[in-house]
């Protein structure tokens, strides 16, 4: 718990069923329980049916979020401003840190603490592993982690579960697979780790330098959850239930050689999407550089643009849940 003066906060810490989402940072998925993920799924479904019923309300008029980006970002950044704004909330947006005092050298607690004067919760993107953490140990007000480094991205796989369970209807009993940068793509960390919560199997499908971390793969495991790692995508299509792509993340390797031979190590085409299921979810968090072809975006079971549509959906909810207007 910090103490600033007459402000006090509770850190880092899930709430139960008889806690509010109010006040509260959003820094990692391990904070959530079943109970916490079925709440804002509720919630979500709720401004899903809002936005498509009205488009926007006045929930949030008069709080403003700081929408504060080290790192570049179009849907994360697009999605918080519109939740904001459909919510009826106001946005100060930081997206290029070299015009603020950080090209100074002002210290990230210096500018979390000068923006929380400004504003009522704070949308965190940062290169470090860890960040969201430190900003909210600094915070007065709610920090939402928008991702760090090849860290975790929790509203990420928030609205990843959210997709998972609208295309399919369920959640346990799926065999979810894995493809792609599973060494620096903290989307996949950080839905990893929620799926825990659910009876389901995965399968992580990676080139060997590009395997999921050891530690996570057995925390994974560690939570009774099925673990297969391979590197061929043919040995999962046909069984999965979603397919989770993701790109080769250029900006992660030191090494451009060991970049450029692992770039199209997968690409998912209609005769590869013809073996898998009538019934399945084909899933991205974009962008995406060829790991998908376009002639697949007609597949009915192609679901990642619906994805993209849900993060809308997903971050009202986080807002107004924090800001205690759910």
């Amino acid at each position: 718990m910090i103490d600033n003066g007459n402000a006090r906060k509770v850190v880092g810490l899930s709430p139960t069923r008889n806690q509010s989402f109010f006040g509260r940072d959003i820094v990692s998925v391990r904070q959530f329980s079943r109970d916490d993920l079925t709440y804002i799924t509720q919630i979500a479904d709720e401004m899903r049916a809002l936005v498509r019923r009205v488009g926007a309300t006045d929930l949030l008029k008069g709080h403003i979020l700081a929408n504060l980006f080290y790192e570049p970002s179009t849907r994360t950044s697009s999605s918080f401003i519109a939740a904001m704004q459909r919510l009826g909330g106001s946005v100060i947006p930081i997206h290029g840190v070299q015009y603020s005092s950080v090209s100074k050298g002002e210290s990230l607690p210096d500018t979390i603490r000068t923006l929380e004067c400004y504003a009522d919760v704070i949308v965190l993107r940062h290169p470090e592993v860890g960040a969201s953490e430190v900003a909210a140990r600094y915070a007065t007000k709610p920090i939402i982690s928008a991702g760090d480094g090849v860290g975790e991205h929790p509203t990420q796989a928030l609205l990843d579960l959210y997709t998972i369970y609208s295309e399919l209807g369920a959640l346990d009993g799926l065999h979810v697979a894995m493809v792609g940068d599973l060494k620096n793509g903290r989307t996949v960390h950080s839905l990893a780790r929620l799926l825990r919560n659910y009876d389901i199997r995965m399968s992580f499908v990676a080139p060997e330098i590009l395997r999921l971390p050891e530690a996570l793969k057995q925390e994974v495991a560690d939570a009774g959850r099925a673990v297969a790692e391979t590197e061929r995508v043919e040995d999962v299509i046909a069984d999965a239930d979603v397919i989770y792509v993701t790109r080769v993340q250029k900006e992660r390797f030191e090494d451009l050689r060991q970049y450029e031979a692992v770039k199209g190590y997968y690409e998912i085409t209609p005769e590869l999407m013809a073996r898998a299921q009538k019934k399945m979810a084909l899933m991205h968090p974009l962008p995406r550089v060829g790991e998908i072809h376009y002639d697949v975006d007609d597949d009915p079971r192609a679901a990642y643009f619906r994805q993209v549509e849900n993060g809308l959906y997903v971050r009202m909810a986080l807002l107004a849940a924090v800001l205690g207007k759910a």
